[in-house]
């Protein structure tokens, strides 16, 4: 298959705005409500906490979906992906190792645009999300351990702060860090066969999380931002 077409079913498959759906299907314009966000985080606050763990999981599929049939689609000689769909593999692209990086880079962009979908859906205006949960779908597909990593880290900085944006932002900065680390670690730094492509996009991503939150950083300054209280034993 024309592997071009794969960035542009991940848009598509990422511009879905599943919070506005799930919202509507009780009746409310998530849009009008909360942070105004189509994401689960607004859609758990204002719809409720199992409405808002089935728009998590239907952002995070919409990111993960796309890329894995990347990952699938798209094979390097010598080189087996962490997380593939063996019945893909008769219609793969087989590349060269001396070509991983034109491998490497569809399967990221094909990532990237799912994100952008999320966040800027022409459905709604070329408005959405905050793009974390389709960004840890996308991440998984590519780095399933280091998600592991970036799940704690976000765990921690919520449980200590009781912020969903403080640990996003905190979860978000580290995707560079987690992703160089794994290179390191693996020995691909020392060779030289680590994923340039991939290293670039955790910076693109990670910033663009960032972007995204600027609005409930403005919120954590001036003491507005919205603290989850602990539960009362």
């Amino acid at each position: 298959m024309p592997l071009w077409i794969l960035p542009i079913a991940a848009f598509l498959a990422g511009s879905i705005p599943f919070g506005l759906f799930i919202a509507k299907a009780k009746g409310v314009n998530i849009r009008e409500h909360g942070s105004g966000n189509i994401g689960a985080t607004n859609v758990l606050r204002v719809i409720g906490k199992p409405y808002g763990i089935a728009c998590l999981l239907l952002d995070f599929i919409k990111g993960f979906v796309p890329t894995i049939i990347a990952v699938s689609l798209c094979l390097i000689t010598g080189k087996s992906p962490q997380m593939a769909i063996d019945s893909l593999s008769q219609y793969a692209t087989i590349f060269p190792a001396a070509e991983a990086w034109h491998a490497q880079s569809i399967i990221i962009i094909t990532g990237l645009f799912a994100i952008l979908g999320h966040n800027y859906s022409p459905w709604i205006g070329f408005k959405g999300g905050k793009g974390i949960a389709t960004s840890g779908g996308v991440l998984v597909a590519l780095m399933p351990v280091g998600v592991l990593i970036l799940i704690l880290i976000w765990i921690v900085l919520f449980y200590t702060t009781r912020y969903v944006s403080i640990a996003s932002i905190g979860a978000a900065a580290a995707v560079p860090l987690v992703t160089i680390y794994g290179s390191y670690k693996h020995g691909y730094l020392a060779d030289g066969t680590w994923n340039k492509p991939l290293f670039i996009f955790s910076i693109i991503i990670g910033a663009l999380a960032i972007w995204k939150h600027r609005s409930n950083i403005q919120n954590l300054r001036n003491g507005s931002e919205h603290q989850f209280s602990k539960k009362k034993s």
